[in-house]
């Protein structure tokens, strides 16, 4: 038996076709990047910009492989710097985070209110703000110089405490009761039941967290003296920096282009788990 056609009305097409355009206009500076990354530098400079590549080529990476093997600190170094920073902040993230948000949404006690409004005041600052700030408590307790110091400034992230709180209040009480009259604890209760329901809000936590540590130079910059422990963002702003004349068009364009594909590959891992936090966050 055939399936009755849904008729499409002229509205839906007319809401389809914009929405298409929308999609393809936000997905061109995308296709610009990985075009601009293997254009030559006589494209590079042309004006107006074309978007694709007509003359695609490797020198760009090679130019920018050849300045990295002439540094006094190899290019591994500050790969391994930025993989051991981003995972351990984004598993400090995890675990601060989705506690904190479990015991703000589904425990009672003092201050709770004021600990919940605190949180919503500092998604009002700006890094900048606070810079000041968390360069005098790194400078305190003797961070400088190592890890903690890329590491602890993103732990505390009022963003991710925010959107687990929220995430977990759709989790039902009549659930979690039902596990205690059978026995279990808090620390099953978290582990078992809060996380694994939890798991679209811990990969957007994923995304924005990696993010913000992957691309962040502030730390580097401010917090950190020695070479061998900047990471690899800081390495690669300082090209375009420090390279003159219009080699660094070309080494700025393959930089562009290495540092957004790890943030593109987690996205596309997560895009999924992504859109059910923002559903369900939305939605009571």
């Amino acid at each position: 038996m055939l399936r009755a056609v849904r008729k499409v009305t002229v509205g839906q097409w007319l809401l389809l076709t914009g929405l298409t355009a929308i999609g393809l206009f936000m997905f061109l500076p995308i296709v610009f990047l990985f075009n601009n990354a293997f254009k030559p530098l006589n494209e590079l400079y042309l004006f107006p910009p074309p978007i694709f590549v007509k003359q695609p080529t490797t020198t760009n990476f090679e130019h920018l492989f050849l300045q990295a093997a002439a540094g006094t600190v190899p290019f591994t170094r500050y790969l391994f710097n930025s993989v051991v920073v981003s995972g351990a902040t984004l598993a400090a993230v995890l675990l601060v985070s989705t506690m904190a948000g479990y015991v703000l949404s589904k425990h009672r006690f003092h201050f709770r209110a004021f600990i919940m409004a605190a949180i919503m005041i500092s998604l009002m600052f700006v890094p900048e703000m606070v810079l000041i700030p968390r360069y005098l408590v790194v400078s305190f307790l003797g961070l400088k110089d190592t890890y903690w110091a890329h590491i602890l400034p993103f732990v505390a992230s009022p963003v991710a405490v925010f959107l687990m709180k929220q995430f977990i209040d759709q989790i039902p009480d009549a659930l979690l009761e039902a596990a205690k009259l059978d026995g279990a604890t808090d620390m099953y209760l978290f582990t078992r039941i809060v996380i694994p329901l939890t798991a679209p809000a811990v990969a957007t936590i994923c995304i924005i967290t990696f993010q913000l540590v992957f691309m962040d130079v502030t730390t580097s910059t401010y917090y950190i003296t020695k070479d061998t422990m900047k990471t690899m963002a800081f390495y690669m702003t300082s090209f375009t920096v420090n390279i003159p004349g219009v080699a660094a068009a070309s080494i700025g364009a393959a930089i562009a282009l290495l540092m957004f594909l790890p943030n593109l590959i987690l996205f596309l891992l997560f895009q999924r788990k992504m859109i059910q936090t923002m559903l369900h966050s939305g939605v009571k």
